[in-house]
């Protein structure tokens, strides 16, 4: 064929120029702080990452995920026999057999994507991204055709000069997307940053079906704390900004963005990427923040971000419920990055906004972030006769009250709980006035150096004394006395099992140390908590606890892992950024349409905001209230 000579040629260069255009991206990514990252292993592991651990997330979709393993493990494999084949010359028909099968492959998983591409859902960025379906197609086709007299179908000198033009223009535009647009910009960068990232991912705990939600402690003695500049992120959340495919996943999940709030998850990657690479934000084609124009965003990698690039609102609007990071088929971890923007507001500007800055100073002076006197923490118990752990020393369970015991409907699902402990006849003890707040709220608003006080004061208090575990009824203080305060033990230490109050009494259940009646009201159904939920991976024993009085839940549509918030994580009722409409009156809006008379829950964070929404609305009540109106007697 008229191409043999120019074939390897073309394909030197491309290959050349993908190099060259990688080395300029590495450089990018490279700016951002130091991260530690083990490059060999990291490596080692990126294919099983990227065929199994992603493919669980990015199979959800099944349309997209049959595509992609046609598209894409089509595209890999036609390149690598490309290379052998017409880069290399290797003389063989079943290698050129192969490439014909793979590039054939590849053409068909195109024509779907083609075909999604015609009708495409709001969340889908256009623009480049909807010249990608014809780029593969006119690759995959034109190197079919290439490769035929190689595997013997059609005479070498087959073909004049007219089809060799055609070729060459589809090899020269085909290449240019999938090799030169991989390092230089474009819909394919995501190919190339997107291996990267899942090689080298600030949170390899989360591979192998493990689980890592808990943010990374911040440096109180750096020059700068919280992240201020694109540069002042690790250089593999840089890397994890530019694998971003655009698709708008988080864009579909996120509440703040359905309530109207000037927040969309995507944008906020999108931006990060202008921000790290320099430049504007006229070329981004996807949904705009609500309420927010494209095309005012300026940002890079040595500007602040917040003068520019993104408004301070847009990084308050986030609940942190990490319905983004789920759903993301490329794994980016957009909470770190909003929490770390915010850890600049609040340590180096004082800038949080509403009631921030009150509560902040609230959990500062007495502990807890309404202002209650701290030796007004066990009130609520003053007729339960409870045991303090300094009285008794040791215990087989601690009772983690949490703020609930300032708050009076809170104080209600907190009497539940201990009934059934009693009921029950566990042994456990309660800290009383020597516990503080958990700090949760701090972190979320980004002031870590409240939150690292808080945590090392609890943390001295819970090293005088012994016990197996802790249960609590907060999902908030659950999360961050499991995930997040080990990070400040002595090394070997804080060792203890942490539990929900569900999961507790459904062990309790289990154990028969509990006698249950049949519910009698009308359909349930079951709302997860984020900080339960998604943070921590506990679905299934609210409802199996559930199950056990009888009740068949309603599920709501946005139920389990992919749960609609309630609006009240990540400090969002403190910061209150105003949207078109609530995040718990949609919320709410879930659960009417399930016809259920009754929604459980597992939070009193949860609990606080579906209450609030107006009536007429289903009731709202605490698993463990639930659990106790069917109580039969005490077992002993």
């Amino acid at each position: 064929m008229i191409l043999d000579g120019l074939l390897p040629v073309l394909i030197s260069v491309a290959l050349a120029l993908l190099v060259i255009g990688a080395v300029r991206r590495v450089s990018l990514w490279r700016a951002g702080q130091p991260e530690s990252v083990n490059i060999v292993a990291g490596l080692l592991a990126m294919p099983r990452r990227y065929l199994v651990d992603l493919h669980h997330v990015v199979e959800r979709d099944k349309y997209m995920s049959n595509t992609h393993v046609a598209t894409g493990g089509g595209f890999v494999l036609s390149m690598a026999l490309i290379v052998l084949v017409h880069l290399f010359g290797v003389d063989s028909q079943w290698l050129a057999w192969a490439l014909l099968a793979a590039t054939a492959l590849m053409f068909v998983g195109a024509v779907f994507v083609y075909k999604r591409r015609q009708s495409p859902p709001s969340r889908l960025s256009k623009g480049p991204w909807m010249r990608l379906p014809k780029s593969l197609l006119v690759f995959a086709a034109t190197f079919f055709v290439v490769t035929l007299p190689a595997a013997g179908v059609i005479p070498a000198e087959a073909g004049g000069w007219l089809l060799a033009v055609i070729l060459l223009a589809g090899i020269v535009y085909g290449l240019g997307e999938m090799l030169f647009g991989m390092g230089w910009g474009g819909p394919m960068k995501h190919a190339f940053a997107g291996a990267l990232h899942l090689a080298f991912h600030r949170r390899a705990e989360r591979f192998g079906g493990g689980r890592s939600t808990g943010l990374k402690p911040v440096d109180l003695g750096a020059d700068i704390l919280g992240v201020d500049k694109p540069r002042g992120f690790k250089w593999n959340q840089l890397l994890g900004f530019d694998a971003c495919v655009q698709c708008g996943r988080c864009e579909a999940v996120c509440p703040a963005f359905a309530a109207g709030q000037p927040l969309n998850p995507k944008k906020l990657i999108q931006d990060m990427v202008v921000g790290l690479a320099g430049g504007t934000d006229s070329r981004y084609a996807g949904s705009p923040y609500p309420g927010k124009d494209v095309g005012n965003a300026r940002g890079g990698p040595d500007q602040v971000i917040t003068e520019g690039l993104v408004n301070p609102e847009t990084l308050w609007s986030c609940t942190t419920c990490r319905a983004c990071v789920e759903e993301c088929p490329m794994m980016i971890e957009h909470v770190d990055a909003i929490v770390d923007m915010r850890r600049f507001l609040t340590l180096e500007k004082g800038n949080t906004p509403n009631k921030g800055a009150e509560t902040l100073d609230n959990l500062i002076a007495t502990d807890n972030p309404n202002g209650f006197a701290p030796g007004s923490r066990m009130n609520w118990a003053a007729d339960q006769n409870l045991r303090l752990m300094s009285d008794v020393k040791e215990a087989d369970v601690l009772f983690w009250v949490s703020d609930g015991a300032f708050d009076m409907r809170s104080q209600r699902i907190l009497r539940a709980f201990v009934k059934l402990l009693k009921t029950a006849n566990v042994d456990f003890a309660v800290l009383g006035d020597e516990e503080r707040d958990s700090g949760d709220v701090a972190r979320r608003l980004g002031d870590d150096a409240t939150f690292q006080s808080l945590a090392k004061r609890n943390i001295e208090t819970l090293r005088k004394y012994k016990f197996n575990r802790i249960v609590t009824t907060d999902p908030h203080a659950f999360h961050v006395l499991k995930n997040e305060y080990k990070d400040f033990y002595p090394q070997g230490e804080g060792n203890y099992e942490v539990y929900h109050h569900t999961t507790f009494i459904n062990e309790l259940v289990k154990a028969s140390a509990l006698r249950l009646d049949l519910y009698k009201g009308g359909a349930v159904t079951y709302h997860d908590p984020c900080y339960l939920g998604r943070y921590n991976g506990e679905y299934d024993s609210p409802r199996e606890l559930l199950a056990e009085l009888g009740i068949e839940l309603a599920e709501m549509e946005r139920s389990g892992f992919r749960s609609r918030c309630c609006g009240g994580g990540g400090g969002a009722p403190i910061t209150d950024i105003p949207g078109e409409r609530r995040i718990a009156d949609m919320r709410m809006e879930d659960v009417k349409a399930t016809g259920a008379e009754l929604v459980a829950v597992g939070c009193q964070q949860c609990t606080a905001m579906l209450e609030g929404v107006v009536e007429p609305r289903p009731e709202v009540k605490d698993i463990a209230e639930i659990v106790v109106e069917c109580l039969v007697e005490e077992v002993h």
